[in-house]
């Protein structure tokens, strides 16, 4: 691809532009009539850039499958395509109602949606230059004449026209600069279109990080709820020690900065779960105070199983932003065509007929008729050099595109390879606080056990309690990073639109 804009042949050797700059209209019109015949347009046609010629995403090879707690582990379906309703495969109908609601009423959506439409409208205006322009003009004028202009000493007269006519144009498009106009507003859709899927994929991986992120905190809050009243009760216990002379004074100032520290992590967390319900009632088109919740809990949610893992070569035929890059790149190309097609002569075909007559009576006479054809030919002969730096500040355009569009493709792969390498470091933390939570659970009940027998004291069993409810909230966070990390891996390989909305 890096070689397309070299391969452009350049104008000062071109044997058309040589001919018609040294006024040779023979040469020219062999131009014009090589280019009528072959229906070429000048510029080079575009080709999609080759796919990455990599077999995998990091170095060492990516995973397989991943082990998890309950022993089922997530595979990835190796060349798999892009699953369309994707949060389908959490098995969640709060998640599913939340996508439903950010499709139907995000504003951010539907001007997504007004974009493509207005790009698709602006392709359809652009192609009218293919056909012939038709036109109709009906005039009633009063006018007075004066002799005197002529050299006539005949006085002035007064008198009405009526003129009623049609006309007909017709730009000859030899050497292509319209069809290449037109290419480069097809880019546009392209672009739009793509970037209208990467609007939908954001909206709905955002509203299910969100509605995860919610649960998260809501669990975390409830744990940390229960914390503070075994905190509260060990305090008791540690005053009436105290007041007993059985414990110090320090250990009992311990327990209660123990308490405080812990209360205070209860605001930020409320703020947490605030701003990640007032971000989804903003996602689903609503306002924060009319916005109900979805009373979504973490056990609410399914890890996936089966997680598709497209080859690369197909990364970029299916993420928005490379698509994007991509259609962007083409009208790129396609300006190059228009600048250089400025270089060039442009002919365009008029006729027109009518009737014009000095009473409105005689109009439809068959006197009043009047007709012209012929045609027009505009030629650039100097322009201080405007046209060729126009052209040549195309190919820029074009070299910056390209730079972008290859900026944009390792970026992407470097998400996809990221992602893959935090579920597997996700999958072991899981393993690590589920073991944490099963050990500190077995020291509880082995604690009470011992209470029950009388060889441990009732504070040493709250102690293990409050060790199982702090394993327990580590175990939850690693969930919940977990399912956000699942999430973001279905957006970063790309999709397709499935809403008629915005069909081709």
């Amino acid at each position: 691809m890096s070689t397309l804009v070299k391969n452009i042949v350049p104008l000062k050797n071109s044997t058309a532009l040589q001919g018609y700059r040294r006024g040779s209209a023979l040469l020219v019109s062999f131009g014009i009539s090589l280019f009528l015949l072959s229906g070429c347009a000048v510029g080079p046609d575009f080709v999609r850039p080759e796919a990455p010629k990599v077999t995998q995403y990091n170095q060492g090879g990516d995973p397989k499958e991943i082990a998890t707690i309950e022993g089922l582990p997530q595979r990835f379906e190796d060349g798999a395509a892009p699953v369309a309703n994707w949060w389908h495969a959490f098995n969640s109908k709060q998640l599913d109602d939340a996508v439903s609601a950010g499709l139907a009423d995000n504003p951010g959506l539907q001007a997504a949606e007004a974009r493509l439409r207005q790009s698709q409208e602006n392709l359809r205006a652009g192609s009218g230059i293919f056909y012939p322009q038709l036109s109709a003009a009906f005039a009633e004028v009063r006018e007075r004449n004066s002799p005197s202009t002529i050299g006539s000493s005949l006085p002035a007269s007064i008198f009405n026209l009526t003129t009623l006519s049609s006309s007909v144009s017709y730009a000859l498009d030899i050497f292509g600069g319209q069809r290449r106009a037109v290419e480069g507003l097809a880019a546009q859709v392209d672009q739009q279109r793509a970037l209208t899927l990467g609007t939908y994929m954001m909206l709905t991986g955002n509203i299910v990080n969100t509605s995860i992120a919610i649960a998260a905190y809501r669990t975390q809050l409830d744990e940390t709820g229960q914390l503070i009243a075994l905190e509260k009760d060990q305090i008791s216990i540690a005053e009436k020690q105290y007041q007993a002379g059985i414990a110090t004074y320090g250990a009992l100032l311990t327990l209660r900065i123990q308490l405080k520290t812990l209360e205070a992590t209860l605001p930020p967390l409320r703020q947490k779960v605030s701003q990640a319900e007032h971000l989804l009632a903003t996602l689903e088109g609503r306002m924060p105070a009319e916005f109900q919740p979805p009373a979504v809990l973490l056990t609410d949610i399914s890890l996936p199983r089966q997680l598709p893992l497209s080859l690369p070569s197909e990364l970029v035929r299916q993420r928005p932003d490379i698509l994007a890059a991509e259609a962007q790149l083409h009208a790129a190309s396609a300006g190059i065509g228009v600048a250089t097609a400025a270089l060039f002569p442009s002919i365009t075909l008029n006729a027109s007929y009518g009737q014009t007559s000095q009473t409105l009576g005689n109009l439809l006479n068959s006197n009043s008729n009047v007709w012209n054809l012929g045609g027009n030919l505009t030629a650039p002969i100097f322009k201080g050099g405007t046209l060729r730096a126009q052209r040549r500040a195309a190919i820029d355009a074009y070299q910056e595109s390209f730079a972008s569009y290859k900026q944009t493709v390792l970026a992407a792969f470097a998400e996809v390879a990221d992602i893959l390498r935090a579920l597997e470091h996700d999958a072991e933390l899981v393993q690590t606080e589920s073991q944490a939570v099963k050990d500190a659970l077995l020291a509880m009940d082995l604690l009470k056990a011992n209470y029950k027998a009388g060889t441990a004291n009732y504070l040493q069993v709250m102690v293990t309690d409050i060790q199982y409810h702090h394993a327990k909230i580590s175990y939850l966070q690693a969930q919940a990073q977990q399912l956000q990390d699942t999430t973001a891996l279905f957006v970063a390989l790309g999709g397709k639109l499935t809403d008629k909305r915005f069909a081709p």
